[in-house]
């Protein structure tokens, strides 16, 4: 138990610990006994010297008694340091855009009496930025650095920011002024496709300093199908179909003069392949078999048969269990890879037996009311400084986020900076609701941000129950660990439904932790839709139409939803599914899930007619397609050869993956098996443009680096969060102050005092004995203790 004072301002007298004082009336007493034992006898010393020593020796163990009680004094002081700054200058390609003014500001800061240490950071095609900050901190230091915070490889500029932190580090940031002109083109679309089928190619610009709108064109195997003008983050759309098989190429290039002319050109390789063929079961005519046959060579049957191999997936419609078929062929189909979406309708789920049959354990979905059942939730709160301008936001969301979330949940809260902290037990929530919104009204921040400590709080508390972690946090924090934690969360069946709550929110961080764990994200004001996932009966969800749940998935990036079926089949989303769609009244219209090595939808939203309720009208059709593709999956994967390559950038490894009975081997890449008949090999190209890798034709494109250009929000945030500021070229003057005031800390300053206890009791004890020595030596005594 730590005890202390306040003797005087700035000073503080305390002790660490109380328990010693126990021991001080037993030493004395025992002392008392051993000295005055045997007194009053012709040999024994006067009781003077007996009271004498008595005192010295309590004295003595006064002394060793403080000592053990830890004393010690704080005292705030003004501790000044050697002033210096280190400026860390980027040359990275993207850079080159803004005139040199490092020698400038160097001059300035060294003409303050501050000396520099310049450091040359990033290449032509990467920016270290992140690693630059790290390997340059030094405690109570001041780092300036002049770049546009594109961070292009190493760690990311938060985790160097984290760094910071422990050393008490300020980062400031030096903004270039007047930037020429540079843009740089993408294009964004499928690289496989099957012929036939229409798909959509988007060509984007970034830039900076763009005066007016560029000029674009858009070629296809060397035709030009588009000529129009780009924006600066505008875009301009393609729709192609394909009708040839084989390889590709769709190229955007941008005209005008600007900085560099390499990122001027994208190229994009599109693999073309045959429509993938599907099998329709169903027992009437619906529109949905129409449908399908304009994207896929669909076959249709009355039930399933017992030969699936030649098909990709198999669609199901309003049909019962006892009416599908060979439901073991099926489920053997889709275990070994095979696709299957069934859409729902007065025959199926509940009103066709499928709970009792084969069809119900592979669906995602379960007969039953959707609002029924009971989760294990932890709202996990970042409380750390860097969420402090704003923890009054984090407190009202995450109050918003409770309210969201129905009685019948078993609900706890965790806190998090650098430690983690139970602020409530996990209990059901119907009668503990307002107990657990005064526990995080009452929340207070402070310290740094670690993530990946809040999960395993969280997880902690979970204890050996499957759940999920909703996190509130500004995502301000190293994205590797939390990334980490999540993944093995996930495989352990929790997941993490992430919320971006602040000023300045990480979103990549954010949405990966989610990703990795198999959750979602969700922005602050999107928090309503997890009444969708946990509202239950007491809070249940109303909108107007279907509504997505889980967004950013293959199933529901890009889609747009007006449609209101109407009717949707009673079911409740399996734990580890992924609930994509709901109705206008919070049931689930999309779910889907792998089963086994196959990929498995439910679409349970119809309407009265079996038209799907305007589902297979644009732009709702969009989410059908996506479905049936989702549950086709790689329409190359009982093909041999390369069977695709990632985006390839010049000078950065790319991945590609190889299907066949052996190895391949090929000049510059470097091949490992990775299953049977499956390999992996990794090759680093040195051009740009059209290229042949083991006979397959890929783009490689312009190196990350020439992509995005102007400053970058992450370093900003690195210098908010180090109590940094941000300055032009021409304020040397004002980095040189900056550093001096950093260097000159008021701080609080404890020191212990144990040694001088005992020490005390040391000289003490060898006075006393050294007293009586010299009573000895001088014959005033003839005892040999040396009392008279």
């Amino acid at each position: 138990m730590r005890v202390s004072a306040t003797v005087a301002e700035g000073l503080t007298v305390g002790v660490e610990h109380l328990w010693p004082l126990l021991v001080l009336p037993i030493a004395v007493g025992v002392l008392a006994s051993l000295i005055r034992r045997g007194s009053g006898g012709p040999r024994s010393a006067s009781n003077r010297s007996r009271r004498l020593l008595l005192a010295s020796r309590v004295l003595v163990v006064c002394l060793l008694v403080l000592g053990a009680m830890g004393p010690y004094t704080a005292q705030t002081r003004e501790t000044p340091g050697e002033p210096g700054v280190t400026l860390l200058t980027d040359e990275s390609a993207s850079m080159g855009i803004y005139p040199n003014t490092t020698d400038e500001l160097v001059r300035d800061i060294e003409d303050e009496g501050v000396p520099v240490t310049r450091v040359t950071v990033g290449s032509d095609s990467a920016s270290r930025i992140g690693d630059a900050v790290a390997a340059n901190l030094r405690e109570n230091g001041t780092i300036a650095v002049v770049s546009d915070g594109r961070v292009t490889a190493g760690r990311s500029l938060s985790t160097a920011a984290a760094d910071a932190d422990a050393l008490d580090a300020t980062v400031h940031g030096v903004t270039p002024q007047s930037p020429r002109t540079e843009r740089a083109v993408a294009i964004a679309g499928p690289s496989t496709v099957s012929r036939g089928v229409q798909s959509r190619y988007t060509v984007s610009m970034r830039g900076v300093s763009v005066p007016e709108p560029v000029p674009v064109t858009v070629t296809i195997d060397g035709e030009t199908v588009t000529e129009g003008e780009l924006r600066p983050d505008g875009t301009v759309t393609v729709d192609h179909t394909f009708e040839e098989l084989g390889a590709h190429r769709v190229t955007a290039t941008l005209s005008g003069e600007d900085e560099y002319a390499r990122n001027d050109v994208f190229y994009e390789s599109v693999r073309v392949v045959e429509q993938p063929d599907v099998l329709y079961v169903a027992q009437g005519e619906y529109p949905l078999r129409n449908y399908l046959d304009s994207l896929y060579n669909v076959t249709t049957a009355a039930s399933v048969p017992a030969a699936l191999d030649d098909y990709a997936a198999v669609v199901v419609q309003d049909t019962s269990a006892s009416d599908v078929g060979n439901a073991t062929a099926l489920q053997d189909f889709v275990v070994n890879g095979g696709g299957l979406v069934v859409a729902g309708g007065d025959n199926a789920y509940e009103n066709g037996g499928y709970e009792t049959s084969p069809m119900g354990s592979m669906l995602p979905v379960q007969v039953g009311n959707a609002t029924g059942g009971e989760s294990n939730i932890v709202l996990l709160v970042d409380v750390s400084s860097s969420a402090e301008s704003g923890l009054s936001v984090q407190k009202a969301v995450a109050l918003d986020v409770l309210d969201q979330l129905g009685d019948e949940n078993r609900v706890g809260v965790v806190a998090f900076n650098q430690n983690a902290y139970r602020v409530s037990e996990l209990r059901t929530l119907g009668q503990n609701r307002a107990a657990t919104a005064e526990k995080i009204r009452q929340l207070e921040s402070r310290g740094a941000t670690d993530i990946a400590v809040g999960l395993q709080g969280a997880d902690e508390l979970l204890g050996d129950r499957e759940g999920t972690i909703i996190l509130l946090s500004d995502g301000q924090d190293r994205l590797g660990p939390p990334a980490a934690v999540a993944n093995q969360l996930g495989r352990e069946g929790t997941r993490v439904v992430s919320v971006g709550v602040g000023k300045r929110v990480g979103v990549p961080t954010m949405r990966q932790i989610a990703g990795e764990s198999g959750g979602s994200y969700f922005a602050a004001d999107e928090t309503e839709r997890l009444r969708l996932l946990f509202g239950g009966s007491s809070r249940r969800y109303q909108g107007e139409n279907l509504t997505v749940v889980t967004e950013d998935t293959f199933i529901t990036t890009g889609v747009e939803l007006t449609a209101n079926p109407g009717r949707a089949n009673n079911v409740r989303v399996k734990p580890g599914a992924d609930y994509q769609v709901a109705t206008a009244d919070g049931k689930p219209a999309i779910a889907s899930w792998r089963f086994g090595l196959g990929r498995v939808v439910s679409l349970t939203a119809y309407d009265s007619d079996n038209t799907m309720g305007g589902l297979l009208d644009r732009p709702d059709s969009l989410v059908v397609t996506k479905s049936v593709n989702y549950a086709v999956g790689d329409p190359t994967r009982t093909q041999t050869g390369v069977t695709s390559v990632d985006d390839a950038r010049v000078g950065r490894p790319t991945t590609l993956t190889y299907q066949g009975d052996s190895r391949p081997e090929a000049a510059n890449v470097s091949v490992r098996q990775v299953g049977e008949g499956r390999y992996r090999g990794e090759f680093t190209p040195r051009k740009a443009g059209y290229q042949t890798v083991l006979d397959t034709e890929y783009a490689a494109n312009y190196p990350v680096e020439y992509a995005s250009f102007g400053p970058s929000d992450s370093l900003d945030a690195l210098v908010e969060r180090t109590g940094g500021q941000t300055f032009s070229p021409d304020e040397g003057e004002q980095i040189a102050r900056q550093a001096r005031q950093q260097s000159t800390r008021v701080r609080t300053v404890r020191e212990t005092w144990e040694w001088v206890a005992l020490l005390g009791a040391l000289l003490v004890f060898t006075a006393e004995v050294v007293a009586r020595r010299v009573q000895v030596y001088r014959g005033r005594t003839t005892l040999e203790s040396g009392l008279p």
